[in-house]
């Protein structure tokens, strides 16, 4: 296999760099570890460790020999996977000089203690217990934007940390849009009686034994190595996590009842596995393995999630699987399978929200978010906001805090900004959509017929294998020509529902 990085100084620079690798590679099995299978009371350790790793990585790519080298080899002639090392570097020097130790230090233990008292109170349906967590990081977010610096506004420090190069501007014409398209569609979905706004199967109790059989079996249809690099867990909130090329695992969670949800998460999982599954494996240890950004790699999940999970084509698919699994499928057909995959209605829960009112899901967080850092609003004030929010968008008034403002993990995790890239994600897996039909016409008879193997190589060429290499925008200009586009999205909503 040729080898990509030839420059003398680059080679250095990923010698030094495979210790800065190491810690993040550890960091991820202990995030993972603690949301999979930590003891409680471990946080009080755990919190501490993740923070002195995190104050220990910093120390390591702030090394004044280090930030030398990534300077040195910025004015040499470079080839294109050099140059993305030093992009990367470069930005992830620019965010480590930004923070002071003490902060990196204090927002890591904080991030750790948050996760645990969220979970609890999601469970206890008390906002309270998690009240004063989310106060704290809001004050460290805003910390965080003013360390970082912004032109506009503090939020677009924070959303160009998660989608490089995003700023509040962008967001404002793709939500305008999105406001304004969105809501005449549902509302004539809803009238039209086409898709269901409830289905049977969501009430139906299903033994979570033979659903994990049944999440399996999916896995291995989409050729995901399970035993060999990657893995399917349980945890409160469906997450992936990539330690490297060869270990990226998924977890989803059983709730007993409605059975897509867990289904769809292991489908939107995978199609997140799968970025990291198929990236160069020369890039392995350097900076530019891995999804270049959190909008490409939603975009990923999505095209699994919705424009497979949710298709006829795939309803067909897992059809037998389904019924040989579960005694109540017997007495529904594909067709009926596939109605209640795409079932249309405002609804409280964002993971399992259809595709038509998602991303009205996503404009609520949005607003708070941009409130929180712009505008200081107060974990107080986030309750209530968010249920005027939401029945303003969708008509709806969340009844507990587990249905509302504690149905996230995210704000616990301190990512303020990352919500929007939920958003572009849903956005690019439509024009995905548009741009793989026109290279493989029959892409949903290949989707019918289990043939996943032309899919997964077409991802991998236009997107996966670039890994880092290119920021985003260039990224899709390179591969198909134009960048972020909602027409796709809302011309695919009015096909699907509408036509």
């Amino acid at each position: 296999m040729e080898e990509v990085f030839q420059n003398e100084t680059i080679k250095q620079i990923l010698l030094k760099y495979k210790t800065i690798w190491a810690i993040e590679h550890a960091q991820s099995v202990l995030g993972w570890d603690l949301e999979v299978n930590m003891p409680k009371e471990g946080i009080t350790e755990r919190s501490v460790a993740q923070g002195e790793l995190s104050v220990l990585s910093q120390k390591l790519i702030l090394d004044k020999k280090f930030v030398e080298l990534v300077e040195k080899a910025e004015g040499k002639d470079l080839n294109d996977y050099e140059r993305g090392i030093v992009r990367v570097l470069k930005r992830s020097i620019k965010i480590a000089k930004a923070f002071p130790p003490e902060f990196v230090r204090e927002i890591s233990e904080v991030r750790s203690k948050a996760t645990m008292a969220w979970a609890e109170a999601k469970e206890k349906n008390d906002f309270k217990l998690f009240e004063s967590h989310l106060d704290k990081i809001i004050e460290l977010s805003r910390k965080a934007a003013d360390y970082l610096g912004y032109d506009e506004h503090p939020y677009d420090a924070l959303l160009d940390l998660y989608e490089e190069g995003l700023r509040t501007v962008d967001l404002e014409q793709v939500f305008a849009k999105l406001e304004k398209d969105l809501r005449p569609i549902l509302e004539r979905i809803l009238e039209e009686g086409k898709f269901p706004r409830e289905h049977p199967l969501e009430k139906e109790k299903y033994d979570i034994e033979a659903m994990k059989k049944i999440n399996l079996e999916i896995l291995r249809l989409f050729g995901y190595p399970l035993g060999i690099r990657g893995r399917l867990d349980v945890s409160p909130h469906p997450f992936t996590t990539g330690f490297g090329i060869r270990d990226v695992r998924i977890t989803t969670r059983y709730e007993g009842f409605d059975f897509k949800r867990t289904l769809l998460a292991v489908v939107h999982e995978f199609g997140h596995a799968l970025y990291e599954l198929q990236q160069d494996e020369r890039f392995m240890f350097s900076p530019i393995a891995g999804g270049v950004s959190l909008g490409i790699h939603e975009s990923q999940s999505r095209f699994w999630e919705n424009i497979i999970g949710r298709s006829r084509e795939f309803a067909e698919l897992v059809y037998p699987i389904l019924k040989d699994n579960l005694p109540f499928i017997s007495n529904y057909t594909p067709e009926d399978i596939y109605l209640y995959f795409n079932t249309v209605r405002p609804d409280f829960i964002r993971v399992e929200a259809d595709e038509v009112t998602y991303n009205l899901h996503i404009l609520l967080r949005y607003k708070l978010e941009k409130l929180m850092i712009n505008e200081g609003l107060r974990a107080s004030e986030v309750a209530e906001l968010w249920n005027d929010e939401m029945e303003r968008l969708l008509g709806i008034r969340p009844r507990t805090y587990s249905e509302g403002v504690l149905q996230d993990i995210h704000w616990a995790h301190a990512t303020i900004g990352y919500f929007p890239t939920y958003t572009l994600g849903t956005l690019l897996a439509a024009q995905l959509r548009a741009y793989i039909l026109k290279d493989i016409p029959d892409f949903y008879g290949k989707v019918q017929r289990g043939e996943f193997e032309p899919v997964k190589e077409w991802l991998r060429e236009k997107v996966h294998r670039y890994g880092s290499v290119y920021p985003p925008k260039e990224l899709l200009e390179r591969s198909f020509g134009e960048g972020l586009n909602p027409k796709y999205f809302i011309e695919y909503l009015r096909e699907k529902y509408l036509g």
